[in-house]
């Protein structure tokens, strides 16, 4: 509990919103009483610098397109799938997206894969990284389109390069061309060790190299994906029945 001299300094310093945000975490003991200080005193740090620059994110969470905006990490449900929130929370930290690694989620169809994605996504916007979701069907509808079109494929490599966090939903729904494949390899190639991309998928990983073509290029896109991810499996628990049964 903060005592009302530690209160006054805070508002010396003119960041009054730190005693909002220490004053939530203890009336909020389910989700903070697990952590340590250290712990509690980052997430205190993160949210306030978040609120600090709160128009900027706003903008980055529109830029970049998300399929659930209003997802977020803090309230997901991790029942039934049995969810780590500690997990999660370091999942979504600034200190895991700075470590560039991958984030691979299985699950079936309904199991909530993209609303955690989403999720995830958000809070790198609010740590004001440029991100972006974009489905694969339509990632290679771009890339199938500038061939036609004769514009520059360097452009197109370069623009997914570049985001700070980048989402491929329905990864591998759709089969590949061997070009694609090549276009796919150049994006990681670019990405790899620098900036973090999440998949989901309903595919497990002995089913990729098959749907990439088997080939030295399936070799290559494989080993700048899985050897540095982290994988979240949400199972067979279908979400939208679920919401929908207790919504009933």
């Amino acid at each position: 509990m903060l005592s009302e001299e530690s209160r006054r300094k805070i508002r010396e310093l003119k960041i009054d919103d730190l005693i909002d945000i220490l004053d939530d975490q203890e009336q909020r003991p389910d989700v903070y009483a697990s952590l340590s200080f250290d712990d509690r005193l980052s997430l205190a740090i993160d949210e306030l610098y978040l609120r600090k620059n709160n128009s900027r994110a706003k903008r980055l969470i529109s830029a970049a397109k998300l399929r659930y905006p209003s997802a977020d990490i803090n309230t997901l449900i991790l029942e039934p799938r049995k969810l780590n929130k500690n997990r999660m929370l370091a999942l979504a930290s600034e200190s895991y997206q700075m470590e560039a690694r991958n984030i691979i989620i299985n699950g079936y169809t309904g199991a909530g894969k993209t609303f955690l994605a989403c999720a995830i996504a958000k809070e790198a916007c609010r740590h004001l990284h440029k991100t972006r979701y974009i489905r694969l069907p339509k990632l290679l509808e771009d890339f199938n389109l500038a061939t036609q079109t004769g514009v520059g494929i360097s452009k197109l490599v370069k623009r997914y390069s570049n985001y700070h966090m980048l989402i491929i939903d329905e990864w591998l729904v759709e089969i590949p061309s061997e070009m694609e494949v090549k276009y796919l390899l150049e994006i990681f190639e670019t990405r790899y060790d620098l900036h973090p991309t999440i998949f989901c998928t309903q595919y497990r990983q002995a089913e990729w190299h098959p749907r990439l073509g088997g080939g030295v290029m399936a070799d290559a896109i494989m080993d700048r994906i899985v050897h540095n991810a982290d994988t979240v499996d949400l199972g067979k628990v279908n979400m939208r029945e679920l919401l929908a049964r207790k919504s009933d």
